[in-house]
């Protein structure tokens, strides 16, 4: 019985240079979230106690959006408090690349 060699190789756990096709894949994907949050947005039913004016009061009205029990409002909480952290973690792993 002969043994395997094991080929190990290094692991960059996302530090690697991104192929045409992974950019591609990767842009596509956050073109898909964002829109998603609008088809979210247009179809969302916003209770009569908070009808959002401004960008701020989406954020405040938000919190009552589960009130309907939708799925689609469910969903669109969960959207909005997602994604600032989501654009927070891109711009961080942008300017952690720039420091290098």
């Amino acid at each position: 019985m002969t043994a395997k060699k094991i080929r190990k190789t290094p692991h960059h756990h996302g530090y690697a240079d991104l192929g045409m096709s992974r950019y591609f894949a990767l842009y596509l994907a956050q073109a898909g979230w964002f829109a998603l949050g609008f088809l979210l947005f247009s179809r969302a039913y916003w209770p009569s106690a908070c009808q959002p004016k401004d960008f701020l009061d989406v954020y405040e009205c938000s919190i009552r959006l589960p009130e309907g029990r939708g799925w689609v409002e469910s969903s669109l909480m969960t959207w909005l408090w997602s994604t600032p952290l989501l654009i927070i973690l891109e711009i961080q792993r942008r300017f952690k690349n720039f420091s290098r």
